[in-house]
């Protein structure tokens, strides 16, 4: 069966640092493109970054040059290192991977299909 798991969330002030991490079992971790997400109340879920199976990544433009996604695939785990946090990141963010997922970005918007795995979730709150 497979299952993510994602812990590293919590409370910090604007400008803190926060590094998620998303454990990942049941499957060939390998082959699939992993990608966070994160939900704000009251909005629409949206693609923060991804990372697909070749080590490419891609993100939003808000958190350019913040955050950074990377992969440990001998441990199936994913990450999120989250920099200068700002109270617009606090939201439920969530670990996705899907074998032929893809999250694309343009300056305005991402896109994503493909991502058929979720994790339940973990909060991160920046108060300014």
């Amino acid at each position: 069966q497979v299952q993510l798991v994602e812990s590293g969330g919590g409370s910090v002030q604007a400008g803190g640092s926060l590094r998620l991490s998303c454990a990942a079992s049941g499957y060939t971790y390998s082959r699939f493109s992993m990608a966070w997400f994160r939900q704000a109340p009251g909005k629409a879920r949206e693609g923060v970054a991804a990372i697909d199976s070749d080590g490419s990544s891609n993100y939003r433009d808000s958190v350019k040059g913040r955050f950074t996604v990377s992969r440990d695939s001998a441990k199936n785990i994913l990450y999120l290192q989250m920099n200068s946090l700002k109270a617009e990141d606090s939201a439920m963010y969530y670990c996705a991977g899907g074998e032929n997922a893809r999250l694309r970005c343009s300056r305005t918007y991402c896109y994503s299909w493909g991502y058929n795995t979720w994790g339940e979730g973990t909060q991160v709150t920046v108060s300014s």
